[in-house]
């Protein structure tokens, strides 16, 4: 491969997450790094994205309160039909991530291959892994003349590392145009609402609390809450209770939710749906506390309790206060 280009996704100033993932990826395949941004922070935001090897970075600007899709896709389909053309364009599976794939696919006139979990490169080519079917088997699939590849990932399909050596990068940043949208760019952001959190993220915590339907009422939820401030990791659902309204969306693990990879992930009240499986399933340890000893749960625990949630959760969190 001679070049892939990564969509680097800002959160706050700073490359999210998956930006980083790819990137570490993305240096593996044997070509230049480059990413393409956007947003009024682009200058120190190529400091870190140089720390993760990037060679250069196409800026795209401060979009104001547009939405990133029809802008980043209109200016990356100018840069390949202009013949600046990658190999491969790395995207994230988020919200913008997955809609300026879609865009990028129409401009172009080329297929998007999406829920990748995996990529390995060999002899000049892209082979891409996709969970299916709930998670229960793999797939494998390649682009046979689609020239950039466009691949939109999962979150936590690679581990993020800095680049070797450690140490300042040289980074060129060169600012690319936004050609005509038309009506594509007309919808505005007019309110932003921040979810509330007092610990880590979700996706980035390294002890993940899920509740589920076995906690009986919404009212019990906060004993996951409070076992993952415990723990100082972060508090998950999954979609039952999310469905119900107990608790909000932003804290939903799964296939249609977030996934998650933390070092513990203690399912409390959750049996072990597939589509539940596959966001959590990648933790290195699994600890299930669940009343039903025959909930599919158990086949990915490390460790299970048969036990009623609202009954053993409370126990879990008095221990880890008398140790304290």
């Amino acid at each position: 491969m001679d070049t892939i280009w990564v969509l680097a996704e800002q959160r706050g100033g700073v490359p999210a997450g998956i930006v980083l993932e790819l990137l570490t990826a993305a240096r593996g395949f044997g070509g230049v790094v480059e990413v393409v941004t956007w947003g009024p922070s682009s200058e120190s935001t190529a400091t870190v994205l140089g720390r993760y090897g990037a060679a250069k970075v196409y800026d795209v600007g401060d979009i104001g309160e547009a939405l990133p899709g029809p802008k980043v896709a209109a200016a990356i389909a100018s840069q390949v039909s202009g013949g600046n053309r990658p190999d491969a364009v790395l995207i994230g599976a988020t919200h913008d991530g997955r809609d300026i794939a879609a865009r990028l696919s129409v401009r172009l006139d080329l297929p998007v291959l999406t829920n990748v979990v995996g990529i390995t490169a060999s002899g000049g080519r892209l082979t891409s892994d996709h969970s299916i079917f709930g998670g229960s088997t793999l797939l494998r699939a390649e682009f046979t003349d689609a020239i950039p590849g466009l691949f939109v990932v999962q979150p936590k399909s690679f581990v993020a590392e800095p680049a070797e050596p450690a140490g300042q990068r040289s980074v060129e940043i060169v600012a690319i145009e936004v050609p005509e949208t038309g009506a594509t760019d007309a919808a505005r952001i007019v309110a932003r609402h921040e979810e509330e959190r007092s610990g880590p993220e979700l996706d980035e915590a390294a002890v993940v609390v899920a509740g589920g339907r076995g906690l009986g009422s919404p009212g019990n939820f906060a004993l996951i809450t409070e076992l993952a401030q415990l723990l100082k990791g972060a508090p998950g659902a999954s979609r039952a209770i999310v469905d119900a309204g107990w608790v909000p969306y932003a804290l939903q693990i799964g296939q249609t939710g977030k996934t998650v990879k933390p070092m513990v992930y203690i399912a409390c009240g959750i049996s072990g749906a597939t589509q539940h499986m596959v966001g959590m399933k990648a933790a290195q340890k699994i600890i299930a506390i669940n009343k039903d000893r025959e909930a599919p749960i158990f086949t990915i625990a490390d460790l299970g309790v048969v036990g009623d949630a609202t009954k053993v959760v409370p126990k879990l969190i008095e221990a880890i206060k008398a140790r304290r």
